[in-house]
């Protein structure tokens, strides 16, 4: 009788689980994984939250919670048992510069193929956090046998335009499914319906965490400037995180409670980009920004900073504007925009472009098994 085969295990070390871009790229590419070949394990924090332990679980995955990296002594001791226990040949880091210290962990532990994922980059503005960044930032290729990148910015950002150019850098596409982002205007009509938003109102959306990166502070001054111009206008706020309540006090301050409406996390955030006719981004910086391939997808016309990668626009429904220009023109360009809205879906640019989740996971599939048979260390 044959013996089965079992699949490479791989150790997906993910920092603080807080249900952001990054966490949904990981589990977007474990739902559709071949798991007769590969299975993920999730390394997270202890100290995180939401979790989706039972659907983790119900693929064959395991969660696995470790020390936060503060606790650096613990963090090291606990993640290097870990990684010896499970026997893993691959240890891939999702935590930028942090993965200096899970990548430390992994080689001490013998791991043969060490993996370091760029998914962001940084920004000026944020000073404090961009110093750790800058320092981490060159240790970061130190344990690392392998680098990834979500783009050719982040991979540049993080392992540098020497190693870049050597090829050195393998990129993975935020991938995702593109027929549940398609757009849909049955869809469009029940959410707006669910969330008492007339068919005429012009919805402003925007997906991502509370936090300084995602610059909901200035976000919600150019809503501000587009309701005076449109009373007739609603802001969508998706998302989650430390900001938040600090967010909710600017909108009360501005009288604007009545059409701005905080939706939290959601779990039907596909659905509720049909809603949209406007998604704007206008964040500090980003690796890619995986929602403006989604909110592409599904028709939304787009508008980004200039923190946001050009390679982020796929379709023609997506413009940039430059952080340094005040919210009034950041207003103009939405009111422009919503008169130009033509609804329908871009499957084909985001399928054209390698944003596909089935042809995007054979890939990664591939390039573990390859990493899997053999070692490689350094």
């Amino acid at each position: 009788m044959k013996q089965k085969v079992e699949p490479i295990r791989i150790a997906h070390v993910i920092g603080k689980w807080v249900g952001g871009g990054v966490e949904a790229v990981v589990m977007n590419y474990y739902r559709h994984i071949d798991k007769n070949k590969i299975q993920f394990d999730f390394i997270i924090d202890e100290d995180s939250n939401g979790i989706p332990k039972e659907e983790i679980e119900s693929m064959g995955g395991k969660v696995i919670l470790i020390p936060p990296y503060q606790k650096v002594i613990k963090y090291h001791k606990e993640l290097k048992k870990v990684l010896k226990d499970g026997k893993y040949r691959i240890v891939h880091s999702h935590i930028n510069t942090l993965s200096v210290f899970s990548l430390f962990a992994a080689k001490c532990a013998g791991i043969p193929v060490r993996i370091a994922h760029s998914h962001s980059t940084t920004n000026k503005q944020e000073k404090k956090k961009n110093l750790m960044k800058q320092v981490l930032r060159h240790f970061s290729r130190m344990f690392a046998t392998e680098y990834i990148g979500c783009s050719e910015l982040a991979g540049r950002w993080l392992f540098g335009n020497k190693e870049y150019n050597k090829g050195k850098v393998y990129l993975v596409n935020n991938a995702i499914d593109i027929e549940k982002f398609e757009y849909k205007e049955e869809i469009r009509k029940i959410k707006r319906k669910e969330l008492g938003i007339k068919d005429s109102t012009l919805v402003i959306g925007h997906v991502g965490r509370f936090v300084e990166q995602k610059n909901h502070t200035f976000l919600v001054d150019i809503f501000e400037q587009v309701h005076k111009e449109n009373k007739d206008t609603v802001l969508l706020l998706i998302g989650q995180g430390p900001m938040e309540d600090e967010i909710k006090n600017k909108v009360r301050l501005l009288g604007l409670e009545n059409c701005v409406k905080f939706l939290g996390q959601r779990k039907d955030v596909y659905n509720l980009y049909q809603a949209f006719d406007v998604f704007v981004l206008p964040s500090l910086y980003e690796g890619l920004g995986m929602v403006l391939i989604e909110a592409q997808c599904s028709g939304c016309h787009c508008i980004a900073s200039n923190g946001v990668p050009e390679t982020a626009k796929i379709t023609p429904n997506m413009s940039f504007v430059r952080l340094e220009e005040s919210s009034e023109i950041w207003a103009i360009n939405i009111l422009k925009t919503s008169k130009q809205i033509d609804r329908r879906e871009f499957s084909r640019y985001i399928r054209e472009y390698g944003y596909d989740i089935f042809i995007e996971n054979e890939k990664l599939e591939n390039y573990y098994l390859n990493k899997g048979c053999y070692n490689n260390a350094r």
